[in-house]
């Protein structure tokens, strides 16, 4: 499975046959007739093909997703095996959100964990929260740093809170705007803005158009941020106007001013979860750590 939905199916994505087959080390006609069985047994299309070239469809594409996700739940597993079958405690698997970085929230806890138990292994994984509340209940993943909470009926996984980030306007330091002294909905309205990028949540565009017209203005949305650094770039190039994270007004420049909307109440929110029972005592000292951070911050 490995093989053909790994290598293969990454291969393949719109590109042609031959190249995946050659990564694999073997020929074209095993692998189509391998990923050919593979829909059979599934009794799903992945692939649309032509006489040149093959492309994921939509549930290749989700099934590819979770295909790397089961790898790298099993990576983690065999390098956790590893390290109990050498006699060590085993190390941490984190999860995180790239929120729980720039806050400092994650940088803080690392910390206090390598100045209190500097031989304890640190694995990070930069994953969705889905993926992170999936390793926690298979136990790939000792602690999730994530945006959102599990559900609260989930009969594995529990979460409290961390953090809350409020989001202020960054504007251009040339823009009109920089000379009101209050800022309200509808000097916002149709001007030109950039959308900060969630690559986790698929309907981030419409989340944040909606969020723009609960306040009362419409964004007219000219570029796509990956992350809030780039936005700030892009803002202080007089491109557009973003709302970024209190906790990034640090990185902001001359260029850029930085405004406070009392009528505004979005935010990021950080949160930890963990599997109910605990198995080992460095996870456990490792949370109350990282749960020490909520009267810091």
């Amino acid at each position: 499975m490995q093989d053909a939905e790994g290598a293969g199916a990454s291969g393949l994505v719109g590109g042609d046959p031959l190249v995946a087959a050659e990564r694999l080390h073997i020929s074209q006609s095993p692998l189509s007739r391998q990923i050919a069985q593979l829909e059979k047994n599934l009794g799903l299309t992945l692939f649309e093909r032509s006489q040149q070239r093959i492309r994921l469809t939509r549930d290749g594409q989700v099934f590819l997703v979770e295909s790397r996700a089961l790898l790298q739940h099993a990576d983690r597993l065999e390098n956790l095996g590893r390290r109990l079958g050498r006699g060590e405690e085993g190390g941490l698997c984190i999860g995180y959100v790239a929120d729980a970085i720039h806050t400092g929230i994650l940088p803080g806890a690392l910390r206090a964990l390598h100045d209190a138990q500097p031989d304890v292994h640190i694995a990070l994984y930069n994953l969705s929260p889905g993926a992170q509340f999936e390793g926690l209940r298979q136990r790939s993943l000792d602690i999730a740093l994530v945006h959102q909470p599990p559900p609260a009926d989930d009969p594995d996984l529990v979460a409290a809170p961390l953090f809350r980030d409020p989001l202020l306007l960054a504007v251009p330091a040339k823009h009109p705007l920089v000379g009101k002294a209050e800022i309200a909905p509808g000097d916002l309205d149709g001007l030109p803005w950039i959308a900060i990028e969630n690559a986790q949540d698929p309907a981030w565009r419409d989340a944040f158009v909606a969020s723009c017209a609960a306040a009362g203005f419409t964004p007219d949305i000219r570029l796509d941020a990956a992350e809030p650094l780039t936005a700030l770039g892009l803002v202080a190039s007089g491109l557009g106007l973003a709302l970024v994270p209190k906790s990034m007004a640090s990185a902001t420049t001359e260029d850029i001013e930085v405004r406070e909307l009392p009528w505004h109440d979005g935010c990021v929110q950080l949160w930890a979860a963990w599997h109910h029972i605990d198995l080992r005592p460095v996870v456990t000292s490792f949370r109350t750590t990282v749960l020490g951070t909520r009267s810091a911050e």
